[in-house]
């Protein structure tokens, strides 16, 4: 560069090609591919996704916005629970398409920057770098800026010149980041429509299981009791049933005074 407004210049170019591409790539492209294989309404499942793009700008961090993510995604989307608790935390860790797109941008913008040309097979070699290391990259902010220097290192350029993008790399950050959260609930709906009917068969072999235990209920306590039984002896006596009284002939026993006296006379106190 002959001068500072020329590299200033170039820098705002580098800067507005990655807001382009995320542009396309996010409201045109992803969009696209959830009407194509879902055929849901597009711009409400945006509307339903607002609150998890703005707070992953804020945060510039995918994990850190996975909470809000889910809440959108589950209750705003209608995302079955049991697609999203899978595919989101993958998401967040390994689908980084927005980053991948600023790597090969900046890998690009810095060999046109030192004036090394490259050919069809270096822009192969850097698509696919920067994929395998957008892949590798963590959830945390300006983290695509430390797997750069990989992508640099594939097309045989100094790496120290990461420091050309440095300045600008925390704003493109917060935008690449709402990408990357935008296409990991993208690729939940996906995975939502195409499973539904696996879904469908474990709800209604659940509810199956849940009417049957109901209209039996003596199935859930039947091992309770087993079939050969052993009693045990009770320490009560059996009721004794007594017959109406009967008279009969013989004399009745008499006890005399004397034994009265006898018995009161053995008894001490």
């Amino acid at each position: 560069m002959d001068s500072l407004s020329d590299f200033v210049g170039s820098l705002g170019l580098y800067m507005a090609t990655v807001l382009a591409g995320l542009f396309i790539h996010g409201f045109i492209i992803l969009p696209l591919i959830l009407f194509i294989i879902t055929r849901m309404n597009v711009f409400k499942y945006i509307r339903g996704m607002s609150q998890a793009l703005v707070t992953a700008f804020g945060t510039a961090s995918s994990s850190a916005t996975l909470p809000v993510t889910y809440r959108c995604v589950e209750e705003k989307n209608h995302i079955d629970p049991r697609v999203s608790r899978f595919v989101l935390p993958v998401g967040a860790t390994v689908n980084m398409d927005g980053t991948a797109l600023y790597e090969a941008v900046a890998a690009i913008y810095i060999a046109q920057l030192n004036g090394i040309p490259l050919n069809a097979a270096k822009i192969i070699v850097t698509t696919f770098t920067s994929t395998l290391a957008s892949i590798g990259a963590a959830s945390i902010p300006q983290a695509g800026l430390v797997t750069m220097v990989i992508v640099l290192n594939a097309l045989g350029l100094p790496a120290e010149e990461v420091r050309t993008i440095f300045a600008v790399d925390w704003f493109l950050d917060r935008f690449r980041t709402a990408i990357n959260v935008f296409g990991d609930s993208i690729g939940c709906a996906v995975v939502n429509h195409l499973s539904r009917k696996e879904l469908d068969a474990l709800d209604n072999k659940k509810l199956l299981a849940d009417n049957t235990d109901t209209n039996n209920p003596n199935s859930s306590v039947s091992f309770l009791v087993p079939n050969n039984t052993t009693t045990f002896p009770s320490n009560h006596m059996e009721p004794v049933a007594y017959a109406n009284p009967t008279y009969s002939n013989q004399p009745e026993t008499t006890v005399d005074d004397d034994d009265d006296d006898n018995i009161m006379d053995q008894t001490s106190f």
